[in-house]
């Protein structure tokens, strides 16, 4: 019997603050500050599977476990996965 893990994986997300506040913070218009999503994000209990989620992922776009795009994109270099 095969368990279907990807819906308990995501069950983070119903937690996360950015669900209860709306996707404009975190995916801002290009050159717009991120930084109400970063605060919002330092104070979500889910921001580390968050994070992971968009490096897994490969998440090209918005603020994700508190970092942007750029962000993201040096961690990646820094663990090696691209």
């Amino acid at each position: 019997m095969q368990i279907d893990t990807s819906r308990q994986d995501l069950a983070w997300q119903e937690q996360a603050l950015c669900a209860q506040t709306g996707g404009d913070f975190f995916f801002p218009e290009p050159g717009s500050s991120v930084r109400e999503a970063k605060r919002i994000c330092r104070l979500c209990e889910t921001r580390a599977e968050c994070l992971e989620y968009a490096l897994d992922n490969d998440e090209r776009f918005g603020v994700w476990g508190g970092l942007s795009e750029k962000e993201r994109q040096r961690l990646r270099r820094i663990r090696g996965g691209g």
